[in-house]
């Protein structure tokens, strides 16, 4: 048999009862939930910014990240909704590589899932609670998103996924708001349907249970850029793209019509200083249309303590990300500053 059983997993309601949320931190996520509620559906005209390390590999500089986050959200606060990318789950084109936290809590040693799940809950906790930040991670898994509903603030749904039923029927069971990325090839139709999908209730299986959606008016566009059949990068944020994303929008039935602009991967052809760059475009964008600053709700951002990446090895340096590369600190409390006095 080529599948064999390494371990049987917690429940999700046994590792909640392990790891429970303190009725501080509940009180904290239901007020942080609203928020960026009201940011998606137009009732606040705050700029959602989306920011953290490409992938959440190290809960002590994760933490410590997310922390300095917190004391620049207080003097932005007015302006802007600062959403840490606390990504636990690593999507490979090829599947070799490093798979995020999930799959191994500590990247130079072997894969440990039952760790993992347990590794992600204790670090979304404690940097709810050392930040008073609730935090945004990737739906990799559809049947993992249960460990950590009641945590998160955000989900994406990546490039790679967005066209998988699974997701698009989980997302429509969410009451957080969910980024669909446009899938690899730049297919905004296919990205377009998933969104239809998700905001339309549905009954399928879930977790061995036979289970209702109401459907989810929260799910949105996250353009990323997409690859050519030569595997040459496609950027979709420019000007001319956001009006044809404002066109498409209106031509579907979609509540709360919203996008979120990567600024990294196939936008910047992962050369991780251009997301600087491209922000400000986006945001110049918004000034200039009306109805792209109606629809362009927030960016998407990569970045990390020291800027760039590395790869695994016995002497890493802390807070470098060992996936794609990411600005480091200070370019990133530039930007977030230069966001709030351009919004």
């Amino acid at each position: 048999m080529s599948m064999k059983v390494n371990k049987v997993l917690p429940l999700p309601a046994e590792l909640k009862e392990e790891y429970p949320l303190s009725e501080k931190l509940i009180r904290l996520k239901k007020e942080r939930d609203t928020e960026i509620r009201d940011i998606f559906t137009g009732k606040s005209d705050k700029f959602a910014v989306i920011i953290g390390p490409c992938s959440a590999d190290n809960e002590d500089s994760v933490c410590e990240y997310v922390s300095r986050l917190a004391k620049v959200n207080e003097k932005v606060k007015d302006r802007l909704m600062l959403i840490p990318r606390i990504y636990t789950n690593k999507p490979r084109t090829t599947g070799e590589g490093y798979k995020g936290m999930l799959h191994q809590p500590d990247p130079d040693k072997a894969p440990d899932l039952y760790a993992g799940i347990m590794a992600i809950r204790k670090m979304h906790i404690r940097a709810m609670k050392e930040s008073g930040l609730t935090a945004a991670d990737e739906m990799l898994y559809p049947e993992n998103r249960s460990y950590l509903d009641d945590i998160l603030s955000y989900e994406a749904v990546g490039a790679r996924s967005v066209e998988n039923q699974q997701h698009r029927l989980t997302a429509s069971g969410m009451d957080i708001p969910v980024g669909m990325k446009n899938p690899t090839s730049g297919d905004l139709s296919v990205m377009l349907n998933s969104i239809v999908a998700a905001q339309m209730g549905h009954r399928f299986i879930y977790r061995t249970m036979d289970v209702t959606t109401s459907g989810n008016p929260l799910a949105h566009t996250i353009l990323r850029g997409g690859v050519d059949k030569y595997g040459q990068c496609m950027p979709n944020y420019h000007y001319e793209e956001c009006v044809r994303l404002w066109e498409l929008y209106q031509k579907k039935d979609i509540k709360n019509p919203a996008a979120v602009i990567d600024a990294n991967h196939s936008n910047s052809n992962k050369k991780y200083k251009e997301q600087i760059r491209i922000v400000s475009e986006v945001l110049h964008s918004r000034r200039y249309n009306p109805d792209l600053k109606k629809m362009i709700k927030g960016v998407m951002v990569e970045s990390y303590l020291e800027e760039g990446r590395q790869d695994i090895s016995a002497d890493m340096i802390y807070g470098k990300s060992i996936t794609d590369p990411c600005i480091g600190w200070e370019d990133t409390e530039k930007l977030i500053y230069k966001i709030a006095e351009e919004c």
